[in-house]
């Protein structure tokens, strides 16, 4: 059985998720890293980053960052239908969304929010800010434009990569600047077992 580490409005929300739509069981456990408990020895022993979620798979291999949990999870359970098949044209564009999320859009949020964490020099922290601000701005703008035709990633078809967006989204709510990705947000949450883990991370 899985075991997954989360917490409300962490990045445990696109693996969670694409685990109840798998219908794969999965025991779920909850760190309170503002309660400081993602520093426990125990947590640290699995993730040494202190981060949270941590997937445990049912082999006891365990996996940090959330888009490499999506990554193994699409293919562990291709019933699901949550990524395009290896080796397709599709897939291609699904890892180029999801790592570029992960990597330039999730980055620059982090320096957005925590400025503080980039500079040896308080006074630099505004910079920092500042160049995260339209670094972020940027990578909307371009998911904005690969949302068209959408009205998802891949076009109908809801993958993995838009859970990803779904968990973004909802820190920025960019839905009114530009209208697809209101699109995509609404097209993602009215699928029942999506709103319902939604609820659970975003209230």
């Amino acid at each position: 059985m899985y075991r997954l580490y989360w917490n409300k409005d962490t990045g445990a929300f696109a693996p969670d998720v694409v685990l109840r739509l798998a219908g794969v069981p999965c025991e779920r456990i909850r760190i309170d890293h503002l309660q400081g408990e993602h520093r426990r020895p125990d947590y640290l022993r699995l993730n040494p980053m202190g981060e949270v979620p941590t997937l445990v798979l049912p082999d006891g291999t365990v996996l940090t960052e959330s888009a490499a949990m999506l990554l193994h999870l699409v293919d562990a359970h291709p019933q699901a239908g949550l990524a395009p098949p290896p080796g397709s044209a599709d897939r291609a564009r699904f890892d180029r969304w999801l790592l570029f999320m992960a990597v330039n859009l999730y980055g620059a949020a982090l320096r957005q929010f925590h400025p503080e964490r980039y500079t040896t020099d308080p006074a630099g922290a505004p910079g920092v800010k500042e160049v995260a601000d339209r670094a972020v701005d940027r990578c909307w703008a371009l998911i904005a434009d690969a949302l068209d035709p959408g009205p998802l990633l891949l076009g109908d078809q809801m993958t993995a990569a838009d859970l990803y967006l779904l968990m973004l989204l909802t820190w920025y709510d960019f839905r009114e600047e530009m209208p697809p990705l209101g699109t995509a947000w609404d097209r993602m949450l009215a699928n029942p077992v999506v709103a319902e883990t939604w609820a659970q991370y975003f209230d």
